[in-house]
């Protein structure tokens, strides 16, 4: 069955789109974040662009380094974005970038002094603060192995170029972001918390659309448990609750058996989607939602 969905697709699209160059799309985000999804952003453009209206809230109940959410509230393709982030380091950057000392953190990054030193030196004491532990966190995501913060993850060794721990810390152009997320987060809040539990407050909201990125850990995947620290999630609740949305919403997911069969038997909508991984390799993903004409 899962064949005949995907030659659908492809049948519907005689003449596949061509890969994203993510080059072409502008960095948001301050996170160098595994399974981010600077690819699908131009996408995302195109969802929001074949509704009637702009939404009211667009919500992204997975956020982690949330790249789709902060290009709709820079390119106002809603009137607001709430990101929700249950990780507790994730969230404390998003706190204080959103609704605390966002300037002290661009400032703190900008006048960092990077060596091995001053990393295990700064990584190895205790956060005292929000801010505190938000530096720590964007200094762990730049200094780790693929951004990965889940336990475990090792330091970057020889990087680009032999450039070591150095090779994803560029100060100037973080503190940049941050400083351009200021300029726009009156359009911004952020929950941290469950987002399963914000879908169920906000499902019966017509006027509210949904990007759901959960982690990929569905078909006994081991993905998202190596990358994220909160990792556990219950597919099959999560697909119920999105079947209770009265608005729109586009979900991505890897592509597995068991992603195929939980969207058949909600009646959603499917659409494979090239891209490229981390390391460069050609891959799909797949996309649900309720009506995805606009994706073929």
């Amino acid at each position: 069955m899962r064949t005949t969905m995907q030659q659908l697709s492809f049948i519907d699209d005689p003449k596949p789109r061509p890969i994203v160059n993510v080059a072409m799309v502008p960095q948001r985000s301050p996170f160098r974040y595994p399974g981010g999804k600077t690819w699908l952003v131009p996408r995302i453009r195109e969802w929001l662009s074949s509704r009637n209206t702009s939404p009211a809230e667009f919500i992204e109940p997975f956020a982690g380094g949330a790249i789709v959410s902060l290009t709709v509230a820079f390119e106002r393709l809603a009137k607001h974005v709430t990101i929700v982030e249950l990780d507790q380091h994730v969230a404390a950057v998003w706190h204080t970038i959103i609704h605390g000392d966002a300037l002290w953190l661009a400032e703190r990054i900008a006048n960092f002094d990077l060596t091995p030193e001053t990393v295990e030196a700064t990584l190895g004491e205790p956060a005292c603060t929000l801010p505190d532990l938000a530096f720590q966190t964007i200094l762990k995501n730049r200094v780790n192995r693929g951004g990965i913060l889940a336990n475990g993850a090792g330091r970057i060794k020889h990087g680009e170029n032999g450039k070591g721990l150095k090779s994803r810390w560029y100060p100037q152009t973080l503190k940049q972001r941050i400083m351009d997320i200021i300029d726009v987060r009156d359009r911004i809040s952020f929950v941290e918390g469950d987002g399963l539990s914000v879908i169920r407050a906000n499902a019966h909201r017509a006027d509210a659309v949904f990007f759901i990125d959960p982690p990929y850990t569905a078909g006994g995947k081991r993905a998202g448990s190596r990358l994220y620290t909160h990792s556990e999630l219950d597919h099959e609740e999560l697909f119920r609750v999105i079947s209770t949305i009265c608005g729109d919403f586009l979900i991505t997911y890897d592509n597995a058996d068991e992603l195929y069969d939980l969207a058949r038997q909600y009646h959603f909508d499917t659409q494979l989607v090239a891209m490229k991984s981390s390391h460069h390799a050609e891959m799909t993903e797949l996309l649900i939602g309720k009506n995805l004409a606009w994706a073929r």
